[in-house]
């Protein structure tokens, strides 16, 4: 069975984006670029929220040419949304149902593991309907004061078991919790 799994950056105070949606505070080294190239080669599917895909899909297409921007422009993505009116960026559907229901028979096809970019939402509400596997947080060393959390919305406490930590050179840890 393919498993998703989260992959999200994060300042030490939980906002995954400014409030002004900047990210201008993120830590983009090659050590960060060497887990990214790796994480994408792992998967088959990308899932996004609207939101996180409108923030893509206006960057990637246009990116300077590398592994990364080939596999974001080239990989199957997933929207779930249901304002999203089409999906234009290559490769990308839009899910209008249950994202769980959804997330739950794409996990039962074969193929690799599927990620879940950004979608603070998405990802929260898929945690609580227990379709995720596993979530790994990029914590950046900053404290930005004000944004959006990592975690909106959360109606129950979930359990997580830390699996691994991955310390970089700047600061950056990347934290990997199996989600029980």
């Amino acid at each position: 069975m393919r498993r998703v799994f989260v992959s999200n950056l994060s300042s030490l105070d939980g906002f995954f984006e400014g409030s002004d949606k900047k990210l201008d505070w993120f830590v983009l080294d090659e050590e960060f670029f060497d887990y990214s190239r790796a994480m994408l080669r792992s998967v088959d599917t990308i899932l996004f929220g609207r939101d996180t895909y409108l923030h893509m899909a206006a960057y990637w297409p246009t990116a300077p040419a590398d592994e990364i921007a080939d596999k974001m422009n080239n990989l199957p993505k997933i929207v779930f949304s249901k304002t999203l009116p089409s999906a234009d960026w290559r490769n990308s559907t839009v899910v209008r149902g249950d994202a769980a229901t959804e997330v739950a028979r794409l996990k039962q096809l074969p193929g690799r593991d599927m990620v879940i970019l950004g979608s603070a939402a998405l990802t929260s509400s898929l945690l609580q309907a227990g379709v995720i596997d596993e979530y790994r947080v990029i914590l950046m060393p900053i404290l930005i004061g004000r944004g959006n959390p990592l975690f909106p919305n959360m109606r129950q406490r979930l359990r997580l078991k830390l699996s691994k930590v991955q310390p970089l050179a700047s600061g950056v840890v990347i934290l990997y919790y199996e989600c029980q």
